[in-house]
């Protein structure tokens, strides 16, 4: 490793003109800080030694999360960003270090994350030499970040970070990667650091908005879809509001789930199908027209006429500009739900679609009915949804649940309904596993007094279980429930389904991922018998630490599917 410079002493010095006479690792931790910034998630490396000084000598010192692999880091910064509403902050050393943060912050892109990652870089005085894990790192994270940088010089770093920091929290969110050469990084230089201001809000277009509300008074049927965004952008008492004044049925995905609390006679996301098949209007606001909302076209079955479809979102880019749309409006969310509300009272006739909530109530009361014969289930091997008619009445409504596999998670999509907003935590579209125990140690440091429920299928849990020691290490009880099918499950049947056979979609049978959980010194029992399921968990949530049940479940029981994500 390149050897660091000599200084004699790291303690910032502060002059007449306010300016601060400090190392870049201190400027850079001062400037996190004074954007909230309060854990610092990182895996120990040379190259970014002064960022753990300054946070050591900090006052108070900032919190280091010292995890086993950095993909655990990223993804617990993103979890952060998501939980906190302030952008994550996760550290990693160079080349490598780097390098396994790549699908971490590809998955903050995807979601709309508020992220910062500050890389470790080789020495400008070397570069070009070969010194160790010299890597031009920006361009290779270009693709998937708001923006990637390399600060030069120490000079360049209480700026650049601070306008790291502002760009990454400002709509639309996402992530925003610097590099700092190690030589920069270990040099002082004084600067006034900057002041951090209120978020600036977009006023959505008054036109917009009228035009949308003039669409729901002539709307028979309309329906709601709110998103991530409606979270990220602190929006959601604005949008049930929206829905309680309006009376409008909604449904909810991603971060948006528990806007509306669960069991709200206004949540209808249990019709989904029948709600998007029969709607003669749907506005969608704060998430993508993507694959999970049939890419923004809805009904049009057997010759009929396809609803109308509205967009609204948190910045001009991410409006569709695939979909047909109806009308569209962007900017801070807050402004347009409410102005949404406010124009929908104006109109000269209130919109009564009662009928049509009754007729989806009635479509959610059925729903619920079928679900209970799955959620009781005896089956020997286990039905997934068992698992979940255990845990859902045993969930708190302070509850966290992270969400980190495919078939099994697609059943926690179906019957976690959160009761409040900032409660689910899953992939997002990006669809990447792992991130689960980087949730985890989010969720668990951003409400630590809160129940926080880690499902995990198998295939998840290989690739990342190992940070089960960082739970152990620093302190964090976290409930984690593996439904153990033994396959790629959202793989085996697809293969199945085209070819008649599949291969590369089997993992060893009955595995025990319980002792991995209790090697690393958590706790954990393996499940075979749904009558076991309650107790366990009961067990798990009362151990005070790190606690897997590992639930060997049926594979032949797949999450029936409308679509595969193409």
């Amino acid at each position: 490793m390149t050897q660091a410079p000599e200084q004699s002493d790291t303690s910032p010095t502060a002059g007449d003109d306010g300016a601060v006479e400090a190392h870049s690792g201190a400027h850079a931790v001062e400037v996190a800080r004074s954007h909230g910034v309060e854990t610092m998630f990182t895996l120990s490396g040379a190259h970014v030694f002064p960022m753990y000084d300054g946070a050591v000598k900090a006052d108070p010192p900032m919190r280091l999360l010292d995890v086993r692999h950095e993909q655990t880091a990223a993804f617990a910064a993103e979890a952060t960003g998501k939980l906190t509403r302030v952008p994550g902050l996760a550290v990693l050393t160079a080349g490598p270090g780097v390098t396994n943060g790549v699908s971490a912050i590809a998955q903050a892109q995807f979601n709309g994350s508020p992220l910062v990652v500050v890389g470790g870089r080789a020495p400008a005085n070397r570069w070009g030499s070969g010194s160790l894990q010299e890597l031009d790192q920006p361009p290779i994270l270009a693709p998937v970040s708001k923006s990637a940088r390399t600060l030069h010089t120490a000079a360049e770093v209480p700026g650049g970070i601070d306008e790291a920091f502002t760009l990454a929290g400002s709509s639309h969110r996402g992530p925003v990667f610097v590099d700092v050469p190690m030589d920069a990084f270990f040099d002082t230089t004084s600067a006034v650091r900057p002041a951090v201001g209120p978020r600036a809000r977009q006023e959505p277009e008054a036109e917009a908005l009228t035009r949308i509300a003039r669409l729901l008074g002539e709307a028979r049927r309309p329906v709601l879809v709110l998103g991530t965004d409606v979270w990220a952008d602190g929006a959601e008492e604005a949008a049930l509001r929206l829905v309680e004044e309006v009376g409008l049925p909604c449904i909810t995905n991603g971060m948006g789930r528990g806007v509306v609390p669960g069991g709200h006679p206004l949540l209808v996301t249990k019709a989904r199908g029948a709600a998007f098949t029969g709607a003669d209007l749907v506005v969608v606001v704060g998430t993508p027209l993507d694959f999970r909302l049939g890419y923004g076209v809805f009904g049009g079955k057997d010759g009929a006429t396809p609803a109308r479809v509205v967009h609204v979102a948190d910045s001009q880019a991410q409006l569709s500009g695939h979909a047909e749309l109806a009308d569209a409006a962007h900017g801070d969310l807050t402004l347009a739900l409410d102005g949404l509300r406010e124009g929908v009272a104006a109109l000269p006739h209130r919109p009564d679609w009662s009928g049509w909530v009754t007729d989806l109530q009635g479509t959610v009361k059925a729903a619920a009915e079928r679900d209970a014969a799955l959620l009781s289930a005896e089956a020997d091997p286990i039905h997934p949804a068992r698992i979940y008619g255990e845990l859902v009445p045993r969930l708190a409504e302070d509850s966290v649940v992270i969400g980190d596999g495919g078939d099994f998670v697609s059943f926690a999509g179906k019957y976690v309904e959160p009761k409040r907003p900032g409660g689910w935590l899953d992939p997002g579209p990006y669809g990447c596993l792992g991130a689960g125990l980087g949730s985890a140690i989010a969720a668990r440091l951003a409400r630590p007094s809160a129940q926080v429920v880690l499902l995990l299928g198998d295939g998840a849990a290989g690739m990342s279980l190992m940070d089960v020691d960082t739970l152990v290490r620093h302190d964090l009880p976290v409930v984690m429930v593996c439904g153990n099918n033994s396959a790629w499950g959202l793989e085996k049947g697809p293969m199945q389904m085209l070819y008649g056979y599949d291969v590369v979609a089997d993992l060893a049978p009955r595995t025990r991922y319980d002792q991995v959980v209790t090697a690393l010194g958590g706790g954990g029992e393996t499940v075979t018998d749904p009558r076991q399921i309650g107790p366990a968990l009961d067990r798990a949530f009362a151990s005070g630490i790190p606690y897997l049940v590992n639930v060997i479940t049926d594979v032949d029981a797949a999450y029936p599917r409308a679509t595969f994500g193409i």
